[in-house]
C-alpha cells in the first residue's frame, strides 16, 4: 500500500490509537514511525510499528503516561518516560532542550524507563535540523555476545551522531554496536534466508548462518573487542547516565508484560558558541568527501511517500482491523 506521507502519519496514527494508546502517544510514534521510512530506514518504520502495537496490547508498553520531566541543573533534562514510548518524552522534552543547548553551548537530555528507542538517527536528526551538533545513544534488552563471553550481555546498543550542513540535509550517522542490528536477523529469518557470517552465534556459542538459530542464540559485536568496548561506553551513557535497566536487567522488547525499562541519552551543542561558520565549513567538507566518492550518511534524497509491504499490513490489521 502506498501512502503519501500526511496519509502514512494518520494510518501509524489510528494503528496505535485503536490499541488503546492516547493521542500524544499516537501522534509522536506516528511521526517517528514515517520519518524512519522516509529516511530508508523501513526496518524500524511500519515494521518495527507491530512491535509497538503487540507492546500496547500485552502491557510492555503504557498507553496513557505524562512523562516526568525535572531539570537536574541548567543544562541537564532528567526524564522518565513511566514506561511508555521513548519519542513522547523527547517530544515534550525538544523545545526546552534546544533552547538550553543555545542559550549555554550545551544540553543534556537522560532519560530512563521506556520501550526501546526505535530509529535513533530520528532524535538527532530533529535536533541538526534546529543547527545543533549532536549525539544520541541507547539501549535495549541483552542480545549481544562479547569475545569473552559466549552469553547475551548488551543491547545492540546503537549510536547515532548528526550534524547541520549548510544548503542541504543535515549528515546523519546511525548505527548498532552489534555486528547488525536485530531486526535484521528477524527479517532474514522470516524470508528464510541466511545471514553473512560474523553475524551470530547459535544458542551453543557457535558461529551461524541460519538466522533462525541466531534468534535462539546471540548477535555479535562489530569489530570484535573494539565493539564490545563501544557498546559498554554507549551503556554507560544511555543508562548509567539515566537510571534505566541495564541490558542485562531490561525484560524482552518482544514477549512477556514488562517494560524493557531503558535509557535513551543525548547531547546537544550549539555549534555557534565555538565555530560559527560550522555549517558552512561542513558543506565544503562534504564537496570534498563526496569527490572522491565517500558516502556521507544521511544526505540521501528523501522520499515524499511511504510503501507499506502486504505482510506488514497484515500485521498491522491483524491488531485493530476492527477500528481502521
Amino acid at each position: 500500500m502506498r501512502l503519501e506521507i500526511e496519509q502514512a502519519k494518520e494510518f501509524a496514527r489510528s494503528a496505535v490509537m485503536a490499541v488503546g494508546a492516547d493521542e500524544p502517544t499516537a501522534t509522536s510514534l506516528a511521526n517517528a514511525t514515517v520519518a524512519a521510512e522516509l529516511s530508508g530506514h523501513p526496518s524500524v518504520g511500519f515494521a518495527h510499528l507491530v512491535d509497538y502495537l503487540d507492546g500496547f496490547s500485552t502491557g510492555r508498553i503504557a498507553r496513557s503516561v505524562q512523562p516526568g520531566i525535572l531539570f537536574p541543573t541548567l543544562t541537564t533534562l532528567k526524564v522518565d518516560a513511566k514506561q511508555g514510548i521513548a519519542q513522547l518524552g523527547f517530544d515534550m522534552a525538544f523545545e526546552t532542550l534546544v533552547e538550553k543547548a543555545k542559550q549555554y553551548g550545551v544540553a543534556l537530555f537522560a532519560q530512563a524507563n521506556s520501550y526501546t528507542a526505535g530509529e535513533l538517527g530520528y532524535y538527532t536528526r530533529r535536533l541538526a535540523d534546529t543547527g545543533l551538533v549532536c549525539l544520541a545513544t541507547s539501549n535495549g534488552p541483552a542480545l549481544v555476545s562479547t569475545p569473552q563471553s559466549r552469553q547475551r550481555v548488551f543491547g545492540t546498543n546503537p549510536m547515532s551522531f548528526a550534524a547541520p550542513i549548510a544548503g542541504g540535509a543535515p549528515m546523519v550517522i546511525d548505527q548498532a554496536s552489534s555486528a547488525t542490528a536485530f531486526v535484521n536477523i528477524r527479517e532474514a529469518a522470516a524470508r528464510g534466508d541466511a545471514i553473512p557470517e560474523g553475524w551470530a552465534l547459535d544458542a551453543g556459542g557457535r558461529p551461524t548462518t541460519d538466522a533462525n538459530d541466531a534468534l535462539k542464540g546471540m548477535l555479535l559485536a562489530f569489530g570484535g573487542a573494539r565493539g564490545a568496548n563501544i557498546a559498554l561506553m554507549v551503556e554507560v551513557l544511555s543508562v548509567g547516565l539515566t537510571g534505566a535497566n541495564w541490558s542485562l536487567d531490561a525484560p524482552s522488547f518482544e514477549r512477556g508484560e514488562g517494560s524493557p525499562g531503558v535509557g535513551l541519552c543525548i547531547v546537544a551543542i550549539d555549534p555557534a558558541a565555538l565555530a560559527p561558520d560550522f555549517p558552512d565549513r561542513m558543506a565544503l567538507q562534504v564537496e570534498r568527501l563526496s569527490a572522491k566518492g565517500i558516502y556521507v550518511a544521511g544526505r540521501a534524497d528523501c522520499l515524499d511517500f511511504v510503501d507499506i509491504a502486504p505482510s506488514v499490513l497484515s500485521e498491522i490489521k491483524r491488531y485493530c482491523v476492527h477500528n481502521l
